[in-house]
């Protein structure tokens, strides 16, 4: 019998509100308790990986509940203030943050891009146009990994 494993927070870094709600939408499928909390640009995201409180546009299914550190990071890479890319260089940089896992969810196809992302070691490169028509698969693809995968504490 397969061990249940505690509740997955994902902390999405997303500006685009469509792309956001599809994201939920599938992940509200999901047999596995999970718990979204959102950031609008890497800039919002920093602050809150490093312990800042939530914004306003920072939101959880549970403002109630102690936040607790994200599992897994959801990472668009074209977002104003600071985007994808930049927010992977102070991620990796910064001791407290550097094992984040972190998966890309972008619609750039860009080979420059999808080389800075993996020299950042991204767990993965997902582009958007192949997963609109996926969310379903993706968010299913993310949720076998977080149910095998073992992480430190």
């Amino acid at each position: 019998m397969t061990e249940i494993k505690p509740e997955v927070t994902i902390l999405l870094v997303e500006d685009d509100d469509v792309d956001a709600m599809a994201i939920e939408r599938a992940l509200k499928k999901l047999p596995a308790r999970t718990r979204l909390i959102r950031a609008i640009n890497g800039e919002e995201a920093l602050r809150f990986l490093r312990g800042g409180s939530a914004s306003s546009t920072l939101t959880s299914d549970d403002n109630e509940k102690e936040m607790v550190a994200p599992f897994l990071v959801l990472l668009d890479l074209n977002m104003p203030r600071m985007g994808g890319i930049e927010f992977l260089e102070h991620v990796r940089d910064d001791v407290a943050l550097k094992n984040t896992v972190i998966f890309v969810l972008t619609t750039s196809n860009a080979e420059a891009d999808l080389t800075a992302a993996y020299d950042k070691n991204v767990a993965g490169y997902v582009l958007k146009s192949n997963a609109r028509s996926s969310t379903d698969a993706i968010v299913a693809m993310l949720n076998q990994y977080w149910m095998y995968v073992e992480l430190p504490k």
